[in-house]
């Protein structure tokens, strides 16, 4: 994808339509790069810049939950897209993605890790870690910062108190691409992406 298909996005600071999500899923987790996750909440606001992501694709993902089918742990994943998508791993720790694709299909980006941008005093006191790079840098790191949990699955992302909103076109040379990571299933599917040189990806 070169960088003239990025060059139309709209610009910078209000919430990304529907139709942005309706698209391949690895297109859409390109393009989320550089663009601001917000979590309102009672206790204050925080953002943070998208920094790396993971394309999970649908069924014939092996990789995805979507593969499994339809169930009550996977219903959002489903659609529609633009949606949020959270899901508990390891019986601790939530990750967010935004549903992609049409209504039926179970495609999602994982948003796997994000530049602190605003309300770093309210992240710090929920993560207790020493550095600012631990607070976002990895898909339960960045929930636990914006108390994203169960209760904002199936949520709306262009509208609410969780919302992704467009930020700064990242040029393809600033743009890595790798395979996914902590997964045993398609572990060679090169669907990673994250800025190059970034401090607050997850992992090298």
């Amino acid at each position: 994808m070169g960088a003239s298909a990025l060059t139309s996005r709209r610009a910078t600071g209000r919430p990304l339509a529907a139709g942005f999500y309706d698209r391949a899923t690895e297109i859409v987790a390109r393009e989320l790069l550089g663009c601001v996750l917000e979590h309102r909440t009672s206790q204050g606001a925080v953002r943070g810049r998208i920094v790396e992501t993971e394309a999970y694709l649908g069924p014939h993902d092996p990789a995805c939950h979507a593969a499994a089918g339809l169930t009550n742990r996977t219903r959002t994943l489903h659609g529609p897209p633009g949606h949020a998508y959270v899901y508990f791993i390891y019986g601790m720790h939530w990750c967010f993605n935004a549903v992609t694709r049409e209504t039926g299909h179970g495609s999602a980006v994982l948003v796997r890790a994000l530049e602190p941008l605003s309300g770093l005093p309210l992240m710090r006191r929920r993560r207790s870690v020493e550095r600012d790079v631990d607070l976002t840098s990895g898909p339960a790191r960045l929930c636990e910062a914006l108390a994203i949990t169960r209760d904002q699955d199936g949520a709306r992302l262009d509208r609410g108190p969780l919302r992704i909103l467009r930020g700064d076109l990242l040029p393809d040379e600033d743009i890595v691409i790798t395979p996914r990571v902590g997964i045993r299933k398609a572990a060679d599917w090169p669907l990673r992406f994250f800025v190059k040189g970034n401090r607050f990806i997850s992992r090298a």
